[in-house]
């Protein structure tokens, strides 16, 4: 029986013919028309001023924290529930993370608590987009804006996502976009910064080719990073933004179906939206409220055996080795990871792939 990814990149040979069309150039490294059309598209697309390639998701939010000068002394406020690569990029700036409560219906940042946490040290915040949904970005940044405190969005899982009818990227100093192979649009590796701050974005665009002159070559005036992608990369993103609507579309449809067949079920919930949000249901999340962590990893043991593959929320932040000196109580953000499942989540899952997932779920469950 073959396996249900959790996800797998949507590759057309038009993506294959772009490749190849950039290899056939000789730009294949980080300099050519490629990357300079797929920032200027993407940033259309964020509708923001600007918009940097970088070599993946976590070197964004890197680029982002030292772009605003973010360092040794400061505190950058997270949500709890987030994938760790939020929480290391604060730590690569020598910065506190601080891990605080999400909202138990987005499962983003919530708004209350992140004013409740903020410290005369308190630099900067990060609001994820969890899983496709946007964060409350217009209290969050009525919050950053009136404390003086920078926001970067993490926009690794929401290509598209909108609140109050703005995309996300766009509310921030910053938005940081993952390209990785299970995003929504995928180079392989590689991300995008968006900002429409036009000092941000040359400070961060000056930092991400090892802090090089700009009129004397090779004459470095302070530390830089090698963040750059290659052309090659950004020819197959300029191919994946060209149908992203088709994606966007898909991945809803995707979520339509599955809701159709288990939102009715006793005890289990999936996705919430806000009604000021438009989500992208990167991941279509399932919960059960009487489950806990060794019945949730029960239940997808057992869908493997079915040929569905599954995935756990991520653990809570403030849980691993490397961050628990946090005196931040999160109730809602332990008690929801320990009982969400991401089911297969492909735009291109095909109605009998989500029927068999829906079937394996409700017999293990004990539902007809």
């Amino acid at each position: 029986m073959a396996i249900i990814p959790v996800y797998e990149p949507n590759i057309t040979e038009n993506d294959i013919e772009q490749i190849g069309w950039a290899a056939r150039s000789g730009w294949v490294s980080s300099l050519g028309e490629f990357i300079i059309q797929f920032e200027e598209a993407f940033a259309r697309f964020c509708q923001t001023q600007f918009a940097l390639t970088v070599s993946n998701g976590t070197a964004a939010l890197h680029l982002a924290l030292i772009s605003l000068d973010i360092g040794e002394g400061d505190e950058v406020i997270i949500p709890d529930l987030t994938f760790v690569a939020t929480a290391n990029a604060v730590t690569y700036t020598g910065a506190r993370v601080v891990p605080v409560e999400i909202d138990p219906d987005t499962l983003c940042l919530s708004p209350v608590a992140f004013e409740a946490a903020i410290t005369s040290r308190t630099k900067a915040v990060i609001p994820v987009h969890l899983y496709g949904h946007p964060a409350e970005m217009v209290a969050i940044c009525a919050i950053a804006g009136h404390y003086g405190i920078r926001v970067i969005e993490d926009a690794a899982e929401a290509h598209g996502a909108e609140a109050h009818g703005r995309r996300v990227g766009s509310f921030g100093d910053f938005g940081a976009f993952s390209f990785y192979a299970n995003k929504l649009i995928t180079t392989g590796e590689g991300g995008m910064l968006t900002t429409n701050d036009p000092v941000l974005y040359e400070r961060a665009k000056f930092l991400r080719d090892h802090a090089m002159s700009r009129n004397r070559r090779y004459w470095h005036t302070e530390v830089g990073y090698n963040y750059r992608i290659t052309n090659l990369q950004a020819a197959l993103g300029c191919s994946q933004l060209q149908r992203i609507d088709q994606i966007l579309r898909s991945k809803r449809e995707v979520f339509t179906s599955y809701y159709s067949q288990l939102a009715s079920l006793p005890g289990i919930s999936l996705n919430r939206c806000a009604l000021w949000a438009n989500s992208v249901y990167w991941m279509v999340n399932v919960e059960h409220q009487e489950w806990n962590e060794a019945s949730r990893d029960n239940i997808m043991a057992q869908l493997k055996q079915f040929g569905v593959d599954s995935r756990p929320y991520f653990y809570p932040i403030s849980d691993l080795p490397m961050y628990q000196d946090t005196s931040v109580a999160t109730p809602i953000a332990h008690s929801i990871s320990k009982r969400g499942i991401n089911l297969p989540s492909s735009p291109t899952l095909l109605k009998s792939d989500i029927d068999r997932v829906c079937n394996a779920l409700r017999k293990i469950i004990g539902y007809p």
